[in-house]
C-alpha cells in the first residue's frame, strides 16, 4: 500500500513538481542504526519520484565501506540521512529522520527550490550570506506533529543553498527528526521544538527555540560567526 493518496498525488503534481525546471537527485543513506522508519523512508522518496522524470534517487547503506565513503562526499555523518541535490551537486539541504507529518510540506518546497536554484529570501539576506566562508551547520530539531517546525527548517536549507549559490558551499541545513534521534536530541538538551543549534567549525556556538523569522534567524547566525 503505498504512503502517498493518490488525491495527494495530484496535488503534488500540480502545486509543487509542475513548478520544478532542472534535475533533482535524492541520495539516501540507512543502516541499522535508529532505521524504524527507513523502509517508509525509502518508499516515500520512491512514490515520489514517479510523480516527475525530473526527480531521481538512489540509497547506499552507511555500515559498508563504499557507502561511508559516499557519505563522506556528501559531508553525512550518521544514518537515517537524505540529502536534496542538484542532480548530484551537494547544496547543503538534508533531513536526518523521515520528514514526516508537517515535515512533508518542507520536503516537497525544498526539493522545488532545489531544482530551480532559488530561494525567496531576502536580497539583504542573500548578500550577508554570501560572505560566510566558515563551515557552519544549523541543526534544526523537530518532530513530525510540530507546526512550527517547517519554518524553521525551510530558513536552515534556504540559508544552506544561498551560500552555495555564492560559490561558497560552506552552509549545511539539517533537519533531525529528535524521536528517532534521541542521544542527538538529549546532547542538545531538547524538550521543546523546533530547536535550533548553530555549529561553526563544529562547535555550538548559538542555540534557540522557536521558529525565528527571517531577520531573526540571519542575526543569530551572524551572532554565532562572531
Amino acid at each position: 500500500m503505498g504512503l502517498i493518496s493518490d488525491a495527494d498525488k495530484k496535488v503534488i503534481r500540480e502545486e509543487f513538481f509542475s513548478k520544478m525546471t532542472n534535475p533533482v537527485k535524492i541520495i539516501g543513506f540507512t543502516g541499522k542504526e535508529h532505521c524504524q522508519y527507513c523502509d517508509q523512508l525509502k518508499q516515500l522518496v520512491q512514490e515520489l519520484s514517479e510523480l516527475t522524470d525530473k526527480l531521481t534517487y538512489e540509497f547506499h547503506d552507511f555500515d559498508t565501506e563504499e557507502g561511508r565513503k559516499i557519505a563522506e562526499q556528501y559531508r553525512i555523518d550518521r544514518a537515517p540521512a537524505v540529502t536534496i541535490t542538484q542532480d548530484g551537486k551537494d547544496v547543503g539541504v538534508r533531513y536526518f529522520g523521515l520528514p514526516a507529518g508537517h515535515e512533508f510540506g518542507s520536503f516537497l518546497e525544498d526539493i522545488v527550490d532545489v531544482s530551480n536554484g532559488t530561494t525567496d529570501l531576502m536580497p539583504e539576506t542573500k548578500d550577508a550570506l554570501t560572505n560566510v566562508d566558515r563551515d557552519v551547520r544549523i541543526l534544526v530539531f523537530v518532530t513530525p506533529t510540530c507546526p512550527y517546525c517547517p519554518a524553521a527548517v525551510r530558513m536552515a536549507h534556504k540559508f544552506a543553498m544561498e551560500n552555495t549559490n555564492a560559490g561558497k558551499g560552506k552552509i549545511l541545513g539539517d533537519m533531525v527528526e529528535a524521536i528517532e534521534y534521541p542521544e542527538w536530541a538529549d546532547q542538545y538538551s531538547v524538550m521543546a521544538v523546533p530547536k535550533i543549534v548553530i555549529q561553526v567549525d563544529g562547535e555550538a556556538k548559538v542555540q534557540f527555540e522557536g521558529a525565528y523569522p527571517e531577520k531573526m534567524f540571519l542575526e543569530k547566525l551572524l551572532a554565532a560567526l562572531e
